[in-house]
């Protein structure tokens, strides 16, 4: 018997994880065809997942399937762009009050993004000049911001 076992790494859990989120339910499937699409996309999730196309253990990739469609079928599943913004804000939230701004305007797009979940994650950067009061006597005069 062979009790090998595979190891998914965390990075692309968390890519799994959220492409099963955004791919989930309108925020409120309420209707009878939000319920019909619910169904077939549930359906959907289970066969990736006993296909073995979820790159995660198929136990969790169930589990996590039939959970979505649960809350799917309550109206409870909110997957939508709102959803991902009050995510992301909260995120920024947890930062020290000095840091928030900054992370803000990253989230809103500002700056440059690079590499991926798949990759081992997502790098979001802003630069920003520090006022010259920051800045020790003797360089003020070689790095002071350009007059406008």
């Amino acid at each position: 018997m062979n009790n090998t076992r595979r190891t998914v790494p965390p990075a692309l859990v968390a890519l799994l994880a959220l492409a099963m989120v955004l791919a989930g339910s309108a925020a409120a499937a309420t209707s009878k065809a939000d319920l019909a699409a619910a169904q077939t996309r549930h359906q959907q999730e289970r066969a990736a997942c006993l296909s073995g196309q979820s790159n995660q253990d198929r136990s969790t990739c169930l589990r996590e399937a039939d959970a979505a469609h649960a809350q799917a079928r309550r109206g409870d599943l909110d997957d939508g762009p709102a959803a991902y913004a009050r995510n992301a804000i909260q995120r920024c939230d947890a930062l020290p009050a000095a840091d928030r701004p900054d992370c803000l305007a990253r989230i809103q797009g500002q700056g440059s993004t690079s590499g991926s979940v798949a990759g081992g994650g997502i790098y979001r950067e802003l630069l920003a000049r520090d006022s010259a009061d920051t800045l020790p006597a003797t360089s003020r005069a070689v790095s002071a911001p350009p007059k406008r």
